[in-house]
C-alpha cells in the first residue's frame, strides 16, 4: 500500500496540473468593466456592466464646448467610481448638430468598440485644437459636395482629424472606410430626431439616469443626483 504522505503528495501535483490547464476566474469584484465596452447599431457605446442598476446615458455632441467640459471633469471619477466596480454604465449616444458631427462620430466610432474610449476623450480633448474657426469658404465648399463618402473626407482633412486619429494607428484606407458609412449616420440622426421629439435630448450633453431624462446641463448638476444613486 502506497504511504499516505505519498499519495497526498501525488493527489495535490495532480490538482494543481489539472488547474494549471485552466484560465483563472476573477471573482465579479475584480471584473475591469472600465474595458467593457459594447457597440449598438445606432451608433453609440456602453461602457461598463451591462446589468448594472444604474444606467447613465450622455447624448454627446464633437462639436460641443459644454460636451468638451463635461469629459474634463467627469471622465475620471465616472470611470474610477461609477464604471470600474460594477455600479453602473454609462452609454455615449452621438447628436448630431452639424455636418463636423458627422464626421467626427464617424471617427470615433472607427473599428473594434475597444478603441471607442480612448478616440471618444482624443476627440473631445482636442476640441479646441481642431475646431478654431472653421472659413466661411471650406463650409461653403462642403455644400457642393455632394457624394457623402467626398463630403466626409474632406471635412475630416480640412479639420485636420485624420492627425488626430493615425498616430493612433489607423491607417488612411481604414478612416475613410468609416467616413463612408451613411448608413451609420443616417441611423444616428433617425435616433436623434426620436430622442428630441420625446424629450430626452434638449442640448447637448443631455443625460438619462435609467431611460429618464435629468435637469442637469454638466458635470456639478449631475454628479450629486448620480452619487445619491450609488451610496
Amino acid at each position: 500500500m502506497m504511504p499516505f504522505a505519498r499519495l497526498a503528495l501525488i493527489t495535490a501535483a495532480a490538482a494543481l496540473s489539472i488547474a494549471a490547464g485552466k484560465p483563472a476566474v476573477k471573482p465579479a469584484g475584480q471584473v475591469n468593466w472600465v474595458a467593457k465596452v459594447a457597440a449598438t447599431p445606432s451608433g453609440s457605446h456602453v461602457i461598463g456592466n451591462p446589468e448594472a442598476k444604474i444606467r447613465l446615458v450622455e447624448y454627446i455632441s464633437y462639436t460641443c464646448s459644454h460636451c468638451a467640459a463635461f469629459e474634463q471633469e467627469a471622465s475620471g471619477e465616472l470611470a474610477l467610481g461609477f464604471i470600474r466596480q460594477g455600479k453602473g454604465s454609462i452609454e455615449y449616444r452621438p447628436f448630431l448638430r452639424n455636418i463636423v458631427d458627422v464626421a467626427a462620430t464617424l471617427m470615433v466610432g472607427c473599428g473594434e468598440p475597444s478603441r471607442f474610449a480612448l478616440n471618444h476623450s482624443i476627440m473631445l480633448r482636442s476640441q479646441a485644437k481642431w475646431m478654431g474657426d472653421i472659413p466661411e469658404a471650406k463650409q461653403r465648399h462642403w455644400t457642393t459636395i455632394t457624394d457623402f463618402p467626398t463630403r466626409m473626407r474632406a471635412i475630416a482633412g480640412d479639420m485636420h482629424l485624420y492627425d488626430l486619429f493615425e498616430p493612433r494607428g489607423y491607417r488612411r484606407i481604414e478612416l475613410d472606410r468609416c467616413l463612408s458609412n451613411e448608413a451609420m449616420a443616417k441611423a444616428i440622426a433617425q435616433e436623434n430626431q426620436v430622442a428630441s421629439a420625446v424629450g430626452s435630448v434638449n442640448g447637448t450633453p443631455s443625460f438619462l439616469i435609467n431611460d429618464r431624462p435629468q435637469d442637469a446641463g454638466d458635470w456639478q448638476s449631475l454628479r450629486p443626483v448620480l452619487m445619491a444613486l450609488t451610496k
